[in-house]
């Protein structure tokens, strides 16, 4: 059993290196946005997992409220997290064709 032209083996591999290169580079680009208490807390995260953005109610300022705050900040930025390793795990999928390679995402 062969493994075809190496040549051709090794342009496709270039190809893919080249193509996860330029995909890595992109996820700071995109993002995901999630919300945690009924949208009292939102999070907007790149897909480098980096937050862009965070809104919260201000009728949750209150100070008696803190700790609820500080809860639902976790939940949003735990979320927010989840959603970018999906989106990147996605993106680097279309280039990788569903292989795992591992050390990426």
């Amino acid at each position: 059993m062969g493994f075809g032209n190496p040549q051709k083996l090794m342009r496709q591999m270039q190809k893919m290196q080249a193509d996860m290169a330029r995909v890595q580079e992109s996820l700071g680009d995109m993002t995901v946005e999630t919300t945690a208490g009924g949208g009292a807390v939102r999070c907007v995260m790149n897909c480098k997992q980096e937050v862009r953005d965070l809104g919260i109610e201000p009728e949750l300022l209150n100070p008696e409220e803190v700790e609820m705050l500080q809860d639902l900040l976790i939940v949003a930025f735990n979320e927010a997290s989840r959603l970018a390793q999906e989106k990147a795990a996605a993106e680097m999928s279309k280039v990788t064709g569903n292989v795992k390679i591992p050390g990426l995402l």
